[in-house]
């Protein structure tokens, strides 16, 4: 089939509330249309084939640097919200291929060693300049519209992946997981269904994966939960992902937004706040986050006092499209300056930072 015919089945088959790719926004910098894909189909390979995406494997999802290999890291985060996201959204009749562009693309900007590193980021560049803020949800937004490098068809270099708006506000407002119709009054929930579809399934997702990590370490086991998450939405991690999942189709079917019934979406803040209390705050992996922060404040300052020290980086980096003298202008930049160092060091992985500091910190002998 090529394109038109792909655009004709989802006109016939998906739900009145989907968006169809031929009536997508379209793109900052409008395109030719391509002759086998559709607008998100072609989204979904311009992610994919990105350097962004690749690096992700070796970023933290909740352990810092787990010596198994079972271990969830961002990517295989990524993967699961992903297929979560387009179960649902065939089950609901929405466009599959904007949801899953969106879940492959939700986290691509991402600091190393996790939420650790993103707040470790946040609270730095503060200290520099308190009007600058770091948020992965925005660097994602960052990434795709801005820092990713690409060789087009008449092989010319550009910055940038031209994504179609549907999928840059999928990925920008896919963070704070449930969603309400005061938030979509408000512009803080994505207006499509498939947006809010990857944004409820990435707290799915990460509520299941992270009580599986938690088990595998024997930081708790299933007979911890407490008895009404158990009676609610089952007594194992495999059941009450399928509750999850069910009850949020079932209340969500020809609805234009995606939401959970009232008790399901409490039982989940009490998985939540199960975890944070036995996972992600009293852990014994969890301690390793006071080292992530002295890591990443280090390479703030370090980079700050001479930006030069990035190196390699700077020529890869969209500065040069706005001077040709980058000390210059860095010098005369106060808010780029910081603004460079956030986005190189958010790009790192987790083994690439340690790296590099035990480089700059650890004397070699020749």
């Amino acid at each position: 089939m090529n394109r038109e015919d792909f655009e004709k089945v989802e006109s016939l088959l998906l739900s009145p509330f989907a968006t169809l790719s031929a009536n997508s926004k379209g793109r900052v910098t409008p395109e030719n249309k391509d002759l086998y894909r559709t607008d998100f189909q072609r989204d979904v390979d311009r992610i994919l084939y990105s350097k962004a995406f690749r690096r992700l494997q070796y970023k933290t999802q909740v352990f810092i640097a787990p010596k198994g290999d079972h271990y969830r890291n961002r990517l295989t985060h990524t993967l699961e919200v992903m297929t979560i996201s387009r179960s649902i959204s065939r089950a609901l009749r929405v466009n599959p291929d904007l949801t899953e562009a969106i879940a492959l693309g939700h986290d691509l900007g991402h600091s190393p060693f996790g939420h650790a590193g993103e707040e470790a980021l946040s609270q730095k560049c503060k200290e520099y300049d308190y009007k600058i803020h770091f948020t992965h949800t925005e660097q994602s937004l960052r990434v795709v519209d801005f820092l990713e490098r690409r060789t087009n068809a008449e092989g010319k270099t550009i910055f940038g992946l031209n994504l179609t708006e549907e999928v840059r506000e999928g990925i920008l407002k896919h963070s704070k997981g449930l969603c309400d119709l005061v938030d979509l009054g408000t512009g803080n929930v994505p207006h499509t269904l498939e947006g809010q579809v990857v944004r409820i399934s990435d707290r799915v997702a990460y509520l299941h994966h992270d009580t599986d990590d938690a088990i595998r370490a024997g930081i708790i086991k299933e007979a911890d939960f407490p008895e009404n998450i158990k009676t609610y939405l089952g007594k194992t991690n495999s059941k009450r992902i399928s509750t999850l999942i069910n009850s949020l189709i079932e209340n969500s079917m020809n609805r234009q937004i995606i939401t959970f019934p009232v008790e399901i979406e409490k039982m989940m803040e009490e998985v939540k706040n199960f975890l944070s209390e036995k996972v992600y705050i009293g852990s014994e992996p969890k301690k390793e986050e006071a080292k992530v922060k002295r890591l990443i404040f280090y390479l703030f300052d370090y980079f700050f006092e001479d930006p030069v020290k990035i190196g390699p980086y700077i020529q890869t980096h969209p500065i040069h499209l706005q001077t040709t003298d980058v000390n210059l202008y860095l010098s005369q930049n106060h808010e780029e300056k910081i603004r460079l160092i956030l986005d190189y060091i958010s790009s790192m992985t987790d083994r690439f930072a340690i790296e590099l500091t035990q480089k700059l910190l650890i004397p070699h002998s020749i």
